[in-house]
């Protein structure tokens, strides 16, 4: 497969994959600030935890909630927000229409115009979560359209690595905020806010069924646990970094537990680190220590894949994921 198609195919599921969660990242937080009544929450440490707060600073100034939201959600010069993300999904998308299946390009398509028209009359913010939920459920119809009409030939699976890459980063960015945000102080440690913000996040990733069906009581060690280390959630950030790994091996040919290139050697250092994790280790040493370290790993595994796989690609992408 040429560089540049297989960079096109990579971009349009990491951008899918993005808006989707970008969406879900910022659902954490406002479902908490309509569920607790009465509680001040803070948006400034949504911004942070993606990295971009000095561009955020300089253009909106006030990290109130609407300017937060309208930063992540509709801001086009910023080229992380769910509007610029789906945009440029369907932008590499268009491409390589040749090499995907047109049900694909139909969803991609139709999933942006569903953002573009939204960002033209935006909803309040009372009303913002029904829009995330018509985004997240959008990511999910493009994944499954992909899945089901896509060979499982090279393009499938620098879909597919794209996908788990980007997904692994953003459930860890999930994670991290309800250490920024959802617990104040630790006066509210077992209160019914912290209850709340525990199941806004299994919310935002979709993981409260499933979680509940794993775990009869909600704890903080128990959710980190579930959405760091399990290994079967399809959104947990084991399973995508193992999952990762497969496609990547399928497309160097190189047996797995072996490695010949740099980012196999990066991705497999992951998996090890994740395979042999101790919930009750890594919450002792520090929940967003450990987080930072796996974003940090996840970025170095993405400037690897560019090396590896796309530095002859003349194709230009806006920005890698948050660092």
């Amino acid at each position: 497969m040429l560089s540049r198609v297989a960079d096109a195919i990579y971009w349009m599921s990491r951008y899918a994959e993005r808006a989707e969660n970008v969406a879900r990242f910022i659902d954490v937080n406002l479902h908490l600030t309509l569920e607790a009544s009465g509680q001040a929450t803070s948006w400034a440490p949504l911004v942070q935890t993606t990295g971009d707060h000095h561009w955020f600073t300089e253009r909106y100034g006030d990290p109130s909630a609407e300017n937060v939201v309208k930063f992540l959600t509709f801001d086009r010069e910023y080229p992380n927000s769910v509007l610029s993300s789906i945009s440029s999904a369907r932008e590499n998308a268009r491409t390589v229409r040749d090499r995907i299946s047109r049900e694909m390009w139909q969803e991609v398509n139709e999933f942006y115009l569903m953002v573009k028209d939204a960002s033209t009359d935006p909803a309040s913010l009372s009303e913002m979560s029904e829009f995330y939920g018509r985004v997240k459920l959008s990511g999910i119809h493009f994944q499954g359209v992909t899945d089901a009409t896509l060979s499982r030939g090279n393009a499938w699976h620098f879909a597919y690595l794209g996908r788990m890459l980007e997904r692994a980063d953003k459930t860890s960015r999930i994670l991290d905020v309800k250490y920024y945000i959802l617990l104040p102080t630790v006066r509210d440690v077992g209160t019914t806010i912290d209850q709340l913000g525990w199941t806004a996040l299994l919310n935002s990733a979709s993981a409260l069924q499933m979680y509940r069906q794993q775990y009869h009581v909600t704890t903080h060690e128990n959710v980190a646990s579930f959405l760091l280390l399990d290994r079967d959630f399809p959104r947990s950030i084991h399973h995508c970094v193992l999952e990762a790994r497969r496609s990547l091996h399928a497309l160097t040919g190189t047996p797995l537990g072996t490695y010949k290139s740099e980012v196999e050697r990066l991705l497999g250092e992951l998996c090890a680190r994740l395979d042999y994790g101790s919930i009750r280790e890594i919450m002792r040493r520090g929940l967003h220590e450990y987080l930072d370290t796996v974003q940090l790993s996840l970025n170095e595994i993405g400037a690897a894949i560019r090396e590896r796989f796309f530095a002859t690609s003349a194709a230009a992408h806006a920005t890698e994921p948050e660092g």
